[in-house]
C-alpha cells in the first residue's frame, strides 16, 4: 500500500487549502480562543493544553484520512513515529534531562550561588534579561539547540525572580535569530542538503540576512520585558548602551563567521563573545534606574541585612557555574561530526518505521513522485543533545557537587514529577506535525505562498515562517521546503541562494509560536505543571504579535535585498 500526495483533493484550491489549514486552526483556537471558566467561575480564554493537542490531532486524522485519503494505517504510523523519533527522543530527553540537572543544583544550594552570582554582574532585571535570555541562550542554541536554551534559561530567571509568564515569553523571544544557526549549524545543513545548494553559500547569505535581527531582537526582549511589567518607554532606552553592546557583540561576531563560512561554531562564539563583552562593559557602565525584582512575589533571592546579594568566594562561584559549563562542553563535543561518527558507530540501531518507510510519495512541484519518504528511526542516544546534558549532570553530581543519595532522589522525583504531563504534550504536538508532514497538508499550506510572483522574496520568508510554525523546528521546516523554495525560486528567475535561506531565517520568527517550544517554556518556568500546562495559551496570545511581526519584518528585508539591496545578496558561480 503507497500513498501519493495530492495538494488539491478537493479540485478547489481555497477549500483544499482551508482544510489543509483546519487542525492547526483548531489547536490555536482551543489553545488560546475557546472561552471557558476555572474552578473559581472565573471565564477563561484556552483550554489544558493536553486535551487541546489531541483534539486536534483527532481533527487532522480525519482531515488526512477523509479529504487527503492518506490510508488510516499509515496516517497513525506517522503520528506514532513523530511521537516517538521526535517527541520521546530527542526533545523530550533534551528537555528532561536540562530540568534534573537544573533540580540537581536547586537541591545541592548550588542554584543560589548561581543567582547571586549573575547578581553579583547586575541586580537590574532588564540587564539580567540580556545575559541570560540572549547572550547565554544563544550560547545554548548553538551547542544543543531543540529547546534546551528555553527550557535552561526559562529556569535560570525564574529563580532570579522573573515571573513564569515573564521568563517564558521573553526566552522565547529570544530564541530566534540563533536558531538558524542552532545545534552546530544543523538547520543550514538541512537545508543545504535539501536544496543542493552548497552550505557555505546559505551560511554567508543567512549571515547577512540575520545581522540587522540579532541587534533589533536584544531591543524587542527589553521593552517586552519592560512592558510586561508595567514600564515605559524611558525604562527600556534607559539601559540602550547595554542593549547595544549586547546585540551588536552578538551581530558582529555572528556576522563575521557567517562570512567565513564556519556554519557550527557561529553561535557558540558570538553567544560567548556577546557575554563577555556585555558583561565588561556592565563592569564600567551602570543604568541610572535599576529594575530590580525586590517588588516581585516570585522573588526567591536571599539578601543580606544590608539589602545586597550575598557575597561568595571565587570558588563557591566557579562551583555554582560548573554544571553549567559542563554542559555546554559535553553537548558541543558529542556534536562535533568525529565525536559524532565514532559514538554512533558504537551504538546506533537503525530500523525502518513499520507502515510509514518508503510508503508515501512527494508528487510535483514538490517532488518528482519518484522517491518515497523514507521513515528510519537512528537510535542515535550516544549523540543526542539530552544525552550530553545527562553526562554533564552526572558528572556534576557525583565529582563536583557530591550529591548524597537523598539529593539524587529528591531531584529525580522532582522531574518525574513537573514533566510526566508536558512530555505527552510534547510528543503529541510532535506526532500531529509529523502526521501533517506525510500526509501533505503542510505542502498544500506551502503552496499557496508560491502564487504571489514577484512578491515571492516577502513570501519565501513567510513559508518558512509557517514551517517552524508547524514542525517546531528550523532544520524539519528546511527539510520540508528547502527543495520546494529552490524550484520555485528559479521558476521566477529570483536568486536561489536568497530564497533558499529566507526559509531558514524567516523560520527562525515562527520559533516563538511553535507548541512544542510554548510547552518547553512551561516545562521551565512553571513548577506545577497543572498551572504550567493552563498557562499555554495565554503564552500564545502574549507572543504571536511578536511572532507575526517580526516575520513581517523580515520577510520585508528579504523582499528588500531582491529589489533594493541586490549587492548584498550572494550568488553560487
Amino acid at each position: 500500500m503507497t500513498y501519493f500526495q495530492n495538494y488539491n483533493p478537493t479540485e478547489n484550491v481555497y477549500l483544499s487549502t482551508f482544510l489543509a489549514a483546519l487542525p492547526i486552526i483548531v489547536l490555536l483556537y482551543l489553545l488560546a480562543l475557546h472561552p471557558h471558566k476555572d474552578k473559581q467561575g472565573h471565564r477563561q480564554l484556552g483550554i489544558f493544553a493536553p486535551y487541546a493537542a489531541i483534539l486536534a490531532t483527532l481533527v487532522a486524522f480525519c482531515i488526512v484520512t477523509l479529504v487527503m485519503k492518506m490510508p488510516p494505517s499509515i496516517a497513525a504510523s506517522s503520528f506514532l513515529f513523530g511521537f516517538f523519533t521526535s517527541g520521546v527522543f530527542p526533545i523530550g530527553w533534551i528537555v528532561f534531562t536540562a530540568i534534573f540537572l537544573y533540580n540537581i543544583t536547586v537541591v545541592t544550594g548550588q542554584f543560589e550561588v548561581l543567582k547571586d552570582s549573575i547578581a553579583g554582574i547586575t541586580d537590574d532585571r532588564r540587564l539580567q534579561a540580556l545575559i541570560i535570555a540572549f547572550s547565554f541562550g544563544a550560547f545554548m542554541e548553538g551547542t544543543s539547540g531543540f529547546g534546551t536554551p528555553v527550557a535552561v534559561c526559562g529556569a535560570i530567571m525564574v529563580g532570579l525572580g522573573f515571573r513564569p509568564m515573564t521568563a517564558a515569553v521573553i526566552c522565547l523571544i529570544a530564541n530566534t535569530s540563533p536558531v538558524a544557526f542552532g545545534a552546530v549549524g544543523t538547520p543550514i545543513i538541512t537545508l543545504s542538503a535539501a536544496s543542493g545548494i552548497p552550505e557555505h553559500y546559505l551560511t554567508m547569505m543567512a549571515g547577512r540576512q540575520l545581522v540587522l535581527f540579532s541587534i533589533i531582537v536584544p531591543f524587542w526582549l527589553v521593552a517586552t520585558l519592560v512592558f510586561m511589567d508595567k514600564g515605559s518607554w524611558k525604562d527600556v532606552w534607559d539601559v540602550w548602551p547595554a542593549t547595544l553592546v549586547c546585540g551588536a557583540s552578538f551581530a558582529l561576531a555572528q556576522f563575521i563567521f557567517s562570512q567565513m563560512g564556519w556554519t557550527g561554531v557561529i553561535n557558540i562564539t558570538a553567544g560567548i563573545f556577546s557575554m563577555i563583552l556585555t558583561i565588561l562593559f556592565l563592569r564600567v557602565w551602570k543604568p541610572k534606574h535599576i529594575m530590580g525584582h525586590a517588588d516581585s512575589a516570585d522573588n526567591q533571592s536571599k539578601l543580606s541585612e544590608t539589602g545586597k546579594f550575598a557575597k561568595h568566594t571565587i570558588s563557591e562561584y566557579i562551583k555554582a557555574w560548573t554544571p553549567w559549563a559542563l554542559l555546554g562542553s559535553t553537548v558541543f563535543i558529542i556534536g562535533l561530526n568525529s565525536v559524532k561518527t565514532t559514538l554512533n558507530n558504537l551504538f546506533c540501531p537503525t530500523f525502518n518505521w513499520p507502515y510509514l518507510h518508503n510508503l508515501v510519495y512527494h508528487t510535483p512541484p514538490v517532488g518528482s513522485g519518484d522517491t518515497p519518504m523514507a521513515a528510519v528511526f537512528k537510535f542515535n542516544f550516544l549523540t543526542m543533545a539530552g544525552t550530553g546534558i545527562l553526562l554533564a549532570a552526572l558528572i556534576s553530581g557525583f565529582f563536583v557537587l557530591k550529591l548524597s543519595s537523598s539529593q539524587w532522589k529528591a531531584a529525580f522525583s522532582m522531574t518525574i514529577s513537573r514533566m510526566k504531563v508536558p512530555l505527552s504534550v510534547i510528543c503529541t504536538v510532535l506526532g500531529f506535525g509529523f502526521m501533517t508532514r506525510y500526509s501533505g497538508t503542510d505542502a498544500v499550506l506551502g503552496l499557496a505562498f508560491t502564487k504571489t510572483g514577484a512578491a515571492y522574496p516577502f513570501f519565501a520568508s513567510m513559508l518558512g515562517w509557517l514551517g517552524v510554525f508547524l514542525t517546531g523546528s528550523d532544520a524539519s521546516s528546511n527539510a520540508m521546503f528547502g527543495n520546494l523554495q529552490r524550484i520555485t525560486a528559479e521558476q521566477l528567475g529570483l536568486n536561489p541562494v536568497l530564497i533558499v535561506t529566507a526559509n531558514s531565517t524567516g523560520g527562525v520568527m515562527g520559533k516563538i509560536i511553535n507548541a512544542q517550544s510554548m510547552v518547553v517554556a512551561t516545562v521551565a518556568c512553571y513548577k506545577n505543571h497543572h498551572e504550567g500546562m493552563a498557562a499555554v495559551g495565554p503564552i500564545f496570545r502574549a507572543v504571536f504579535w511578536h511572532s507575526l511581526i517580526l516575520g513581517i519584518l523580515i520577510s520585508t528585508f528579504v523582499w528588500a535585498q531582491a529589489y533594493v539591496f541586490p549587492w548584498m545578496q550572494v550568488w553560487m558561480p
